[in-house]
């Protein structure tokens, strides 16, 4: 850690995240992986369907960002989804594959016969959920986990046990359950998931102490973002030693969605100088990527791959960036843009401009002008920004100019 690793070339946070009171509370792992679910957890957001070539392209590009591991998808769904698996399973990109596959042997078969390194096995673990939603007894659920767990160690797997609906269940009880399995069956590692993004920020450190004091395994964190808390709740969980994060591209999956990988990486490099091995310079072009295969709207201001992120239209930020210097970015932004792949800092005009940068633009184009014909045409520019309500292009500003001082 450096002297000030709220304070680096690349970006400025606040110092009290490395208080001693603050840090004395923290205890990250050695290592924290990326377990990327986009191709298959990503791909239940409605709407979205990912083809055999967009599966391919969104893994490689996860490969040259540097995530540990990819969780190809589950064979058992359809013969596209089984071909994606097995071919990347066989090809040498670099990250760990998975599969996912339910509680069934039969499923497992299916992940065994692709190749894959590990399997992520999922199992109703609420009891609500198995009554009602299932219609299982509950001892078909733990024969069943116990059975396929057991059958995919034997043949080679590592094991990831994901109790679905974990932090919606009677805790003991479900602690229980997890207990035999891992007994009579086999896991690896556990998935602490929150299924329905319904814990809290201050229930998380109860659930991972609870889970730790009974289960001697790795840990790893799966939430959603029903309540927008699945990134601190991620934080907070692998802060206690949870190492494997289970994150998508842009958030995408499920409701909600899962948790983002591009700012819980982000987070974890800036707020707590954790750097977890992800080039992040490649984070935008990946997010651009799979925007564009899935079809999904992204907010122009969405944190760290936002295209409108870096745009600066308030007259006072404009004034600062001006007064700053491009080389003192990090006094606007808490990061370079450089840093997440994204474009330079860049003045834009519209509604929301002031003086300053109206000069600015008068200055790149070699427009004279007196500070009245600046503040004329800043004035004209803002009745034309609340009838057109977006940004101003260069030959629209031009014109705006010739209108206004001829």
């Amino acid at each position: 850690m450096t002297n000030t690793p709220w304070k680096t070339d690349n970006w400025l946070t606040s110092q009290w995240n490395f208080a001693p009171e603050v840090i004395s509370e923290i205890n990250f792992p050695e290592k924290i992986q990326i377990h990327d679910i986009t191709l298959r957890d990503g791909e239940q957001q409605t709407g979205v369907a990912f083809n055999y070539d967009d599966k391919i392209r969104i893994a490689e590009a996860l490969a040259e960002a540097g995530v540990h591991r990819i969780e190809a998808g589950m064979p058992v769904v359809s013969k596209d989804d089984a071909r994606v698996v097995a071919d990347l399973a066989k090809r040498n990109l670099g990250p760990e594959i998975f599969s996912f596959a339910r509680c069934m042997v039969d499923d497992v078969k299916r992940a065994v016969d692709s190749g894959v390194s590990g399997v992520v096995m999922e199992v109703p673990s609420s009891q609500h959920l198995i009554e009602l939603g299932y219609r299982w007894e509950f001892e078909r659920a733990v024969e069943l986990s116990i059975e396929s767990t057991k059958f995919a160690h034997e043949n080679g797997l590592k094991v990831v046990f994901f109790p679905i609906d974990f932090t919606r269940s009677e805790l003991t009880w479900v602690l229980d359950l997890i207990e035999k399995v891992g007994s009579e069956g086999h896991m690896d590692a556990l998935a602490l998931v929150d299924t329905m993004g319904a814990t809290s920020i201050h229930a998380m450190p109860y659930f991972v102490k609870a889970v730790k004091d009974r289960i001697k395994v790795p840990l790893e964190a799966h939430f959603h973002q029903d309540f927008g808390l699945g990134i601190a709740n991620t934080l907070m969980a692998v802060s206690m030693g949870v190492d494997v994060i289970h994150s998508t591209v842009l958030g995408l999956g499920e409701r909600a969605g899962n948790v983002p990988m591009e700012e819980t990486v982000m987070a974890l490099k800036t707020l707590y100088n954790k750097d977890i091995g992800i080039k992040t310079e490649k984070l935008k072009a990946l997010s651009d990527l799979v925007r564009d295969i899935s079809g999904v709207a992204v907010a122009s201001n969405r944190p760290i791959v936002g295209d409108d992120l870096f745009n600066v239209e308030s007259g006072i930020i404009a004034n600062w960036l001006l007064n700053c210097g491009y080389e003192h970015q990090t006094e606007l932004f808490p990061f370079r843009p450089s840093l997440v792949g994204q474009k330079e800092p860049e003045i834009v005009i519209g509604k929301g401009s002031g003086i300053d940068s109206i000069k600015d633009r008068l200055n790149r184009f070699q427009i004279n002008a007196d500070d009245k014909q600046a503040m004329d045409i800043l004035m004209a520019i803002k009745d034309w920004g609340l009838i057109h309500k977006k940004l101003m292009t260069d030959d629209e500003f031009r014109t705006i100019v010739e209108k206004t001082i001829g």
